[in-house]
């Protein structure tokens, strides 16, 4: 008996600790997820299981924005105006940015920022595919959506140099987003402030 038991601690301890592994969740919080998942009948946790897998198996990015998507290229290539392309430095800032609802345009996920002290440089980053979207796609306008920090900033400026003799405009969001914070976690009206504000960079 006693034997049982500690075999299903073990199972239990172990779902928890997978949870666990997800950003943001503590002990508590996983703990939670995990009686969740035991209490709540074995064809929820297949369904949960599978939806886990699915994601894993069919989920890229796309092709020319870098969205997380299922198709080659994301539903919002596919059907917004690409003569504005806003700039964001991953594609949760996508999901972000979505919630203002009022942008019709495109987006371009750079996979990170220009960081020294990270040696992370403009050739780490998908700057040359932006450049290349912008040639082919004739563009009006760039928004800026990078995260305002220091290498949110200078990436921001970075790009808005490469593209002024292009004659491209480049706007950066305004900051109704506190300095030093991160796109992903913005309320929406913040966002859509930030968006309408949005300021050309020099």
């Amino acid at each position: 008996m006693f034997l049982v038991c500690r075999m299903q601690d073990e199972v239990i301890e172990n779902l928890i600790e997978q949870f666990r592994t997800l950003p943001g969740v503590g002990y508590k919080t996983a703990q939670r997820y995990a009686f969740s998942i035991i209490e709540g009948g074995l064809e929820r946790a297949k369904r949960f299981a599978d939806a886990i897998v699915e994601a894993k198996e069919k989920i890229r990015f796309c092709k020319e924005c870098g969205n997380f998507t299922d198709k080659e290229v994301c539903s919002i290539c596919q059907t917004r105006n690409k003569k504005i392309i806003c700039v964001v430095k991953d594609p949760r800032d996508i999901i972000s940015m979505e919630r203002v609802k009022s942008f019709d345009g495109v987006y371009h996920v750079l996979f990170g920022t220009i960081s020294p002290l990270e040696h992370r440089g403009p050739d780490d980053i998908k700057i040359k595919e932006l450049l290349a979207r912008i040639s082919k796609d004739n563009v009006e306008e760039v928004i800026m959506a990078t995260n305002p920090d220091v290498e949110g900033d200078a990436t921001a400026m970075y790009i808005a140099k490469l593209l002024k003799p292009l004659g491209v405009k480049v706007t950066r969001l305004a900051q109704g987003i506190a300095m030093g914070s991160e796109l992903e976690y913005a309320d929406e009206v913040t966002l859509s402030k930030a968006l309408e504000a949005r300021r050309e960079i020099d």
